[in-house]
């Protein structure tokens, strides 16, 4: 059998199910092996724009990929050239000195500073490029739509980042949600510290000290959670936030709790802060991020609770009053019966990245729809808006947001 075959009975057996987004039971096993329906083909050639923390990552993402070759790397900074012969890839400075090249890249990825997705995208579809970029889209609404509106026109396919939507423990999630009944409610935590440097060193990440540059837990943290509890849940349709204490001196926020209402009526409710050691993160809970050491017992930065059962994430927990098979129960169902613990099965081995690069070739081979188009990521961005609003209330009152 298969590693594609495997990895499809798995998740099929688990309850899997797709839903919201675009991606079907056949889409799901395209992105699981790149040789999916492409292996006949020459790989794609693909230039990463941007050389920072998270552009090297997508660089050997592309370079270990057997559907991909890196084609360049555009790096503004002085480092560029030098990172880009450890690539073994084609420097260049610029976008405008790339897209003279004969022949141009089949696609691009963009990881810059979170201001400058705009306007790099907006050159790269002007030469009909189809890009893979990093969230949020953009850092403004006009300017996201603008991006949307234009790649729509010149029929150039975009795809966001959202790379959490691979991750294993969340499709283990998504699959495990119709056994807890109707879901009632979520309680989620991020939490982390990051070190001074991250927006120090090297100059080029002073952008995460300022508000107008993006910077600031909500845009470049926060909207990972959204786009997750959203994909899980449906639409989020009202906000309210209070900002925790700042220590760093940055304008930029550091953290806030908030409350969210769901248009399917799930409520929730979120702490998240950049400023404190903590286990309760994604990253530290999944082992997704390589520069961040997973916690195995960092259980729980999700809680989700339905009628029939509650969830906890990434541990995969499963709580019920569901009668334990070959054992009478006298007792009816409620808080005087013992809890039943079940967990649920994952595949650690996946890597989100890998996945989202394989979906990315078949989003440009035209065999497959954004997983994450340019309209679902406007979506987390609009509720990231109103929380970092909500925030500047200082009194807790709700915003709602338009559909």
């Amino acid at each position: 059998m298969s590693g594609i075959s495997q990895a499809w009975d798995f998740y099929s057996t688990s309850g899997y199910r797709s839903a919201g987004s675009g991606i079907s039971s056949d889409s799901f096993k395209s992105i699981l092996s790149a040789d999916f329906k492409i292996s006949n083909k020459d790989p794609l050639k693909i230039a990463v724009i941007g050389g920072g923390l998270i552009g090297p990552r997508h660089a050997q993402t592309v370079i270990s990929n057997l559907s991909t070759v890196l084609y360049a790397l555009v790096e503004l900074s002085s480092h560029g050239p030098s990172l880009a012969r450890t690539l073994d890839t084609t420097y260049h400075f610029s976008i405008s000195s790339l897209l003279p090249t004969i022949p141009l890249p089949d696609a691009a990825i963009i990881c810059t500073p979170n201001h400058t997705h705009v306007p790099l995208a907006l050159e790269l579809i002007s030469a009909e490029i189809p890009i893979l970029v990093e969230k949020p889209v953009a850092t403004s609404l006009p300017s996201g739509l603008e991006l949307v509106e234009v790649a729509r026109k010149a029929n150039v396919k975009v795809l966001v980042g959202h790379h959490r939507r691979f991750n294993t423990y969340l499709l283990a999630t998504k699959a495990g949600l119709p056994n807890l009944g109707r879901i009632l409610a979520i309680q989620g935590t991020w939490a982390l510290q990051k070190p001074p440097s991250y927006f120090t060193t090297p100059e080029t990440n002073t952008w995460r000290q300022r508000v107008e540059d993006g910077g600031g837990v909500i845009l470049i943290n926060l909207i990972h959670e959204v786009d997750l509890v959203q994909y899980l849940f449906g639409p989020i349709n009202l906000v309210s936030a209070l900002q925790t204490g700042k220590g760093r001196g940055y304008e930029v926020e550091e953290g806030a709790a908030v409350m969210m209402r769901f248009a399917s009526g799930v409520v929730g409710s979120f702490v998240f802060s950049d400023n404190s050691p903590s286990p309760w993160n994604f990253e530290a809970g999944t082992g997704e991020n390589p520069l961040i050491p997973k916690v195995e017992a960092a259980d729980g930065f999700y809680r989700v609770l339905g009628e029939k059962g509650s969830l906890s994430v990434p541990g995969l927990t499963r709580w019920s009053y569901d009668e334990v098979p070959g054992k009478e129960e006298h007792v009816e169902k409620g808080w005087g019966r013992v809890l039943k613990k079940e967990k649920l099965e994952v595949r650690v081995e996946d890597v989100p990245f890998d996945l989202q690069l394989n979906h990315f070739v078949e989003v440009v081979r035209g065999t497959e729809e954004p997983c994450c188009s340019g309209e679902d990521a406007l979506r987390a961005l609009k509720v990231c808006q109103a929380i970092k609003m909500a925030t500047k209330n200082d009194d807790g009152y709700p915003i709602k947001i338009e559909a």
